[in-house]
């Protein structure tokens, strides 16, 4: 057994045997590789991690993530491809993950770090070893979005989606057990959707009702005030680094979260280090509908994230909110949900502005 999967917590071990009764032992030698074992350093949760406001029951990487999701496509398809395409989607992930999009002035799409995906696998010699050794070129695996079961456009279902709702339902908020993951994803199958096209739905409606009903107790929080708060504070503290020259825009990529951390605990500058410090012992945020004064203040929006799925009704597939009306409430109820303009920590922190530049 390769030493990431020893390494992995008993609960993880068995969360992959749902996703896929049998792990593929041809994946591992790609895992292995040093550019997906980086991402074993960064976390899934976005720095959520770091904040004492988020009772994170234990660490879920990126790289466990970019496994759950090759192994959702693996079960459902059987193509190396796809799965490789799967495992690679997150392999540009910087540090603190979606933080660097806040800090890119990319809080609501979430996209702009997905760029360098394609250069790290061409400059990776073992991986394009690899890829050569099974014969499969490099654009047949550095962009999942060409492969609807991997990804697709929200709201729809894909193995992307499907992964980090389970696994955050898991360790962010505990909203199910495995044996309850295992019922819904017995669940589901390849279906055809409005387009034609291949997507993750369910063989029955209510199963779906049931998973649409549980993950909605999920979603407020990736858009809840604190969250947002923590992210934009970790973006700020992050370009603050860089516009000070302790930290380059490249680091974010080659570096771990924990390596990051102690760049900032350890800079000259007291500033950012005391204000690092305040951030992981806050225990609350602050929201405002006007701008606070000598407080960290700030106004951002998040992602809203949900899926509304595809299920087999009768002779027909639908989509849930047209047959079922528990599961149209519970989407229509996450959407109206509506946040303070500014939120904030109860301390005094003001990034530093200049132009960002690598060093």
């Amino acid at each position: 057994m390769s030493r990431y999967l020893e390494n992995l917590n008993e609960e993880i071990k068995q969360y992959f045997k749902i996703l896929s009764p049998e792990f593929p032992e041809w994946l591992l030698e790609y895992i292995d590789t040093p550019e997906m074992q980086r991402i074993n350093g960064i976390s899934l949760n976005c720095g959520t991690d770091y904040s004492k406001m988020f009772n994170i029951k234990y660490w879920y990487s990126n790289l466990d993530h970019s496994v759950g999701v090759a192994l959702i496509i693996w079960h459902f398809t059987k193509d190396k491809k796809q799965t490789l395409a799967g495992l690679f989607h997150d392999i540009a992930t910087p540090v603190f993950k979606h933080c660097i999009d806040f800090m890119n002035g990319d809080s609501e799409h979430q996209e702009s770090t997905e760029e360098r995906t394609e250069q790290i696998l061409k400059e990776s010699k073992e991986i394009k070893k690899l890829l050569d050794r099974d014969n499969i070129k490099l654009e047949e695996v550095s962009d999942y979005h060409i492969y609807p079961v991997a990804d697709n456009d929200a709201p729809k279902l894909s193995a992307d989606r499907f992964e980090y709702t389970f696994s955050s339902g898991l360790v962010l908020k505990r909203v199910w057990e495995l044996d309850s993951i295992k019922e819904i994803y017995n669940n589901v199958s390849v279906l055809k959707n409005e387009e034609g096209i291949e997507e993750l739905g369910f063989n029955s409606w209510e199963i779906c009702e049931k998973y649409i009903h549980i993950i909605s107790k999920l979603w407020p929080e990736w858009i809840s005030d604190k969250d947002r708060t923590v992210m934009q504070f970790l973006a700020d503290i992050v370009k603050s680094m860089n516009v000070k020259g302790y930290l380059s825009i490249d680091d974010l990529y080659n570096l771990s979260e924990q390596e990051v951390i102690n760049k900032i605990l350890t800079c000259e500058d007291e500033y950012i280090r005391e204000n690092f410090i305040k951030f992981q012992n806050a225990t609350d945020t602050y929201g405002s509908d006007t701008p606070v004064k000598d407080k960290y203040c700030t106004s951002v929006k998040g992602k809203r994230r949900y899926i509304i799925p595809l299920t087999k009704y009768n002779d027909s597939i639908c989509r849930i909110d047209k047959i079922s009306k528990n599961a149209m409430n519970d989407i229509e109820e996450y959407l109206k949900i509506k946040h303070c303009r500014y939120i904030g920590f109860n301390f005094e922190f003001k990034p530093y502005e200049y132009e960002m530049k690598n060093i």
